[in-house]
């Protein structure tokens, strides 16, 4: 995976024409709702993530705690 999404190959010509066609497509006044929208997303996949991660913290602890001494 050299470019992923292609981004790394991206100038900033080519950046300013994606923006201008997003412009286009949505309209000035769109643009802000799109934006929360993704932040919203971005928020409630990284709260996701952390819960599944504190969860399986918590069943690792508990495994080892349940683990018989001699095991060790």
């Amino acid at each position: 995976m050299d470019n992923i999404l292609f981004i790394g190959g991206l100038g900033g010509q080519e950046i300013m024409l994606v923006l201008l066609v997003v412009l286009l497509f949505f309209g000035g006044k769109k643009i802000p709702e799109l934006a929360r929208g993704l932040g919203k997303g971005i928020r409630e996949f990284n709260s996701a993530r952390s819960t599944i991660e504190n969860e399986l913290k918590e069943g690792i602890k508990e495994a080892d705690k349940k683990k018989p001494e001699s095991e060790s």
